[in-house]
């Protein structure tokens, strides 16, 4: 045993004490550290650069419904890992790992509850499970949305986060695309709203799907929104794509997104928006 061991081991214990990981928060806009506090105060968002953090359901749920009024609605059952797949780990590992690390038990949650006194059904996608992948999970969690807003006769927001279909369910993840267009046809032919909140980031089939159906579609300030990948799309037309490219305000100033609107200002804007088309599905 060296002396700097020995020496390490003769000091007396101390508690660890709370580290600045726990006290910080490095921005990924701008790379400055604010406080945690400070941070979550601010609906995770930087009060330096207006960068926008990435949330779950949990965050969004308390930072858009009335106090009091959030109900959560029960996931449903699916079979888990139908393929048996594996690649460098099980499915079913990757699976226990998320919901660990996480604490839900797939990428989707619904929540009943108000907004300013209006009743809706919003859905999350929780992009910090498995990249917010769509599965089987997924698009049955959609799809009960759907049906829950309908029993409640009231509108249907979607807040979409995700890197796309869920490779490890194969064909099954793809499937899902269909079946949720059909849920949204469910939710028209009932009368009732169905709006889309677009988030960093949302891309792949998820993209190519429900994200785009919306009777509104609203973006979260320089979220990222691509069918496809960057890079891909320039080696193939062998161009350079311009430096806004798949961002919200690229999107808007395109025609593709209705509205990009900040964190702190989606509460009133959702609601103004549940009022108008409420009456003019009822007139």
């Amino acid at each position: 045993m060296s002396w700097l061991n020995r020496v390490r081991n003769a000091l007396p214990f101390v508690a660890r004490k709370e580290t600045t990981d726990h006290l910080w928060h490095k921005c990924k806009g701008c790379g400055q550290m604010i406080f945690n506090k400070e941070w979550e105060e601010n609906l995770h968002v930087c009060p330096q650069c207006d960068h926008h953090g990435r949330i779950g359901p949990k965050e969004r749920f308390q930072q858009l419904f009335d106090d009091g009024s959030v109900e959560i609605l029960p996931n449903p059952k699916v079979a888990e890992d139908p393929l048996k797949f594996r690649d460098s780990k099980r499915y079913v590992d990757r699976l226990k790992a998320a919901r660990t690390d996480t604490g839900e038990q797939d990428a989707y949650q619904n929540a009943y509850g108000t907004i300013a006194g209006r009743g809706c059904v919003i859905g999350v996608q929780n992009f910090a499970f498995m990249g917010g992948s769509m599965g089987q999970f997924v698009g049955e969690a959609f799809i009960a949305g759907v049906e829950a807003a309908i029993a409640r006769g009231v509108p249907y927001i979607v807040f979409t986060a995700s890197g796309g279909a869920r490779m490890q369910e194969g064909i099954l993840s793809l499937m899902q695309m269909p079946r949720t267009t059909v849920a949204i046809e469910m939710l028209h032919d009932a009368g009732l709203p169905y709006l889309v909140v677009l988030t960093d980031p949302t891309s792949g089939g998820v993209m190519a799907a429900y994200a785009m159906l919306g009777d509104v579609q609203i973006a979260e300030p320089k979220a990222t929104l691509a069918f496809t990948g960057r890079r891909v799309i320039e080696s193939t037309i062998r161009e350079k794509l311009p430096e806004d490219f798949q961002t919200s305000e690229y999107y808007r100033d395109h025609g593709l997104i209705d509205r990009v609107t900040h964190r702190r200002d989606l509460p009133a804007e959702l609601a103004q928006l549940i009022e108008f088309l409420g009456r003019k599905e009822a007139a």
